[in-house]
């Protein structure tokens, strides 16, 4: 027998039966029995049974809401030179599509960043000790040094040699990833070069993002790997 079954049964007897109980309590408990009783037959648990009554009819049927379909977005409207340059990208994804001129890191160039940065650690800045002590027997760029250097080695910042030259501006939206596999040493020469991994339409613009590998020259394991999201406006 369900719960509520039982439950309904044993309303039903009580109710007809109100003094059976009543003459098994003390007199103390008496006087509250019929009022006790009277409550339960317009208490929550008359509704209860009631409801569950009608659910139980095998006649009735659950309704099932629609589903709700969301609003599609709108189509970004995408200028000429804009849709010119997506297609062409994505003709090309996984492949290297520029690789950036040669740059030579030398000492006065740390020493520069470090003096910008503060940060004035001995493996970037002193070549006597770490001759002695460094396990690279040299000064090393600092990670941040080689990162920020892309710009350059990407041609991200010459007008003349533009690596997006139909897009009016490019903005540095941020890094996913970056990673330093091999220091740079100072006096070595690096270059960039680029892969494009997505290109996505945004408004006035593209969203592309690229992977950038800093090559160190003579050495087999990058300086830097880094997957780099730009913004381009048109």
């Amino acid at each position: 027998m369900k719960v509520v079954d039982f439950l309904k049964q044993k309303r039903d007897v009580l109710s007809h039966h109100p003094f059976e109980l009543k003459d098994l309590l003390s007199p103390s408990l008496r006087d509250y029995w019929l009022e006790l009783i009277n409550k339960a037959n317009n208490s929550q648990l008359g509704s209860l049974i009631k409801d569950h009554k009608l659910a139980s009819n095998d006649d009735a049927v659950e309704e099932v809401p629609a589903p709700v379909e969301e609003p599609k977005p709108a189509p970004i409207a995408m200028k000429p030179e804009a849709e010119k340059l997506m297609n062409e990208l994505n003709e090309t994804l996984g492949e290297v599509i520029h690789v950036g001129k040669w740059l030579t890191v030398d000492q006065e160039r740390i020493n520069a960043f470090a003096e910008v940065t503060e940060d004035h650690q001995w493996i970037h800045t002193d070549p006597e000790r770490a001759a002695v002590e460094s396990p690279f027997k040299t000064t090393i760029a600092h990670g941040f040094l080689t990162l920020s250097l892309l710009s350059v080695l990407t041609d991200s910042v010459d007008p003349d040699n533009q690596k997006f030259p139909t897009a009016k501006m490019t903005v540095n939206v941020g890094m996913n990833q970056v990673r330093f596999p091999y220091p740079v040493k100072a006096g070595n020469r690096v270059r960039a070069s680029t892969k494009i991994q997505s290109v996505t339409p945004i408004k006035r613009g593209l969203e592309i993002v690229q992977e950038l590998t800093i090559e160190i020259e003579g050495v087999r394991r990058p300086g830097c790997v880094a997957e780099s999201v730009i913004r381009l406006h048109f």
